[in-house]
């Protein structure tokens, strides 16, 4: 089963084929992807790195995790799922059809 992992603390400069070189060193990879801004198409700084295997993934995490990459240590642990987006908290919600 494919284990996805969070990759952060990453230079602005790094690709998705960076990181999929790097990340390749553990385990067969099967995607990387460096999480962008919608409106210009830089880099947030961080991104998701999907390893073939468990153990892939956590010798990723062990081999990884706050290594230098390009000047910086890189933060890699196990990705959590994204939290539920709601109704913005307790606001009401407003009703357009009238």
């Amino acid at each position: 089963m494919n284990k996805k992992l969070y990759v952060g603390n990453l230079l602005y400069e790094v690709t998705d084929e960076d990181l999929k070189d790097l990340f390749s060193q553990a385990g067969n990879v099967v995607s990387a992807a460096i999480i962008r801004f919608h409106d210009t198409g830089r880099s947030k700084g961080f991104g998701f790195v999907e390893m073939e295997t468990e153990e892939g993934a956590q010798k990723a995490i062990e081999t990884l995790n706050e290594k230098d990459f390009k000047g910086r240590k890189m933060l890699v642990s196990e990705a959590r799922p994204p939290k539920p987006r709601g109704n913005f908290g307790d606001r009401p919600q407003r009703n357009f059809d009238n």
